[in-house]
């Protein structure tokens, strides 16, 4: 067991609870309220719950209308790629292209039948081939089409150019554009309207607000064919259910404080990721970056050094007082192969060295030099075994 302060820079798993956050979580517990009753007590849980929803519309540039909440980003995601999502004038999709990077809850949680599923490569920064991506929609001239790329990697921390994908798919001219924006919302800016997205799906414990609660964005004259949980009505007639309003307004509480800090914030966070990175590349000159080069979210800093194994790493790491993670939070707790490095063109070797560094709202300075301090030693140890082995 460790003691003494420890150091929690996996925000990208799960960034911890703000405090505002945990008050208005508390304040909505104490709402006596079903929001789909019409007493005084119903009118209070349903104000409650529109004003959430207000909240996190202001954030994505959504119409506020539109916002459909949920039990988080797989659930969500898992309903936009069933197969029953529709845009008015155009027909079903019948086909899905996903990105050879995409979290689980897309490559894994869609309904489209294997063989109308067609993964497109990444380049060895991890941003999507858009020469493939449109090579293949000419090809698929004649049919529906469903892009589904997330707006950032939740490993690497990369950012897909979303403009660039729905410039596409308008050109196809029958094609619709899903994104994955867990990792991205209240992290960079995201404007949905802007984008001309069809679609996006979110969580709020990405952003501080608490686990189990989520949120799915449709555009104007996009629906779903058929409510993905069917009960009362609740949430336009789309998902069955009293809703989880204690989560649903501390992610709106989440979302206002992002919205009113996310510059700022942005900026503070790009200082230490690149602050952490310049300091391994001292104490490690052979450490290879991943995504290096293409655009990355602020707060994400991916790594690995030849040699250096992330299960010895991130055990070392966390006796030092040290919480990061080796990628992705969704593998049950294994360390194993990541699909998005493979993708990239990562050997395998390399590939299982990788750590991840993600800073959130809590991070401060000395953070830094205490990952610093911890990857110093775990390092060192790494070069004099092969100085011994020389």
């Amino acid at each position: 067991m460790t003691s003494g302060a420890r150091s929690y820079l996996d925000h990208n798993a799960t960034s911890p609870v703000r405090p505002e956050v945990a008050s208005a979580v508390a304040r909505a517990l104490a709402l006596p309220g079903n929001p789909s009753s019409i007493h005084q007590e119903g009118r209070a849980a349903r104000h409650a719950l529109q004003t959430a929803r207000a909240a996190l519309a202001a954030l994505l540039g959504a119409t506020l209308e539109r916002i459909t909440f949920t039990s988080g980003g797989t659930e969500a995601a898992n309903t936009v790629l069933s197969g029953a999502l529709r845009k008015a004038g155009l027909p079903a999709p019948t086909r899905l292209m996903i990105s050879a990077t995409e979290h689980p809850c897309v490559a894994a949680g869609h309904r489209f039948a294997p063989d109308a599923v067609e993964v497109m490569p990444v380049d060895g920064a991890g941003l999507l081939r858009l020469d493939v991506l449109a090579a293949r929609l000419e090809a698929c001239r004649d049919e529906a089409v469903l892009i589904s790329v997330h707006a950032a990697n939740n490993e690497t921390g990369v950012v897909q150019p979303l403009a660039e994908i729905v410039r596409l798919a308008r050109a196809h001219g029958r094609a619709l554009v899903h994104s994955d924006a867990v990792q991205a919302v209240g992290k960079i800016p995201l404007d949905f309207a802007a984008l001309g997205l069809d679609a996006l799906t979110l969580s709020g414990h990405k952003f501080a607000a608490p686990k189990g609660i989520g949120a799915m964005v449709l555009a104007d004259g996009v629906s779903l064919e058929a409510a993905f949980l069917r009960g009362g009505g609740q949430e336009a007639r789309l998902r069955g259910g009293t809703e989880n309003l204690s989560g649903i307004v501390g992610m709106g509480e989440a979302a206002a404080i992002a919205r009113s800090s996310l510059e700022a914030e942005a900026v503070r966070l790009a200082g230490l990721r690149d602050g952490l990175e310049a300091r391994l590349r001292a104490l490690a000159p052979d450490i290879v970056v991943f995504g290096e080069g293409a655009p990355r979210l602020p707060n994400t800093l991916s790594f690995a050094v030849p040699g250096l194994a992330a299960s010895t790493a991130l055990i070392a790491l966390d006796l030092a007082g040290l919480s990061v993670s080796s990628g992705s939070a969704c593998a049950s707790g294994k360390v194993a192969r990541s699909p998005v490095l493979a993708a990239m063109g990562v050997s395998p070797a390399l590939a299982a060295g990788a750590l991840r560094v993600s800073f959130g709202w809590n991070s401060r300075p000395e953070d830094l030099e205490r990952f610093a301090a911890g990857f110093e030693r775990v390092v060192s140890s790494l070069y004099q075994r092969r100085g011994q082995a020389a």
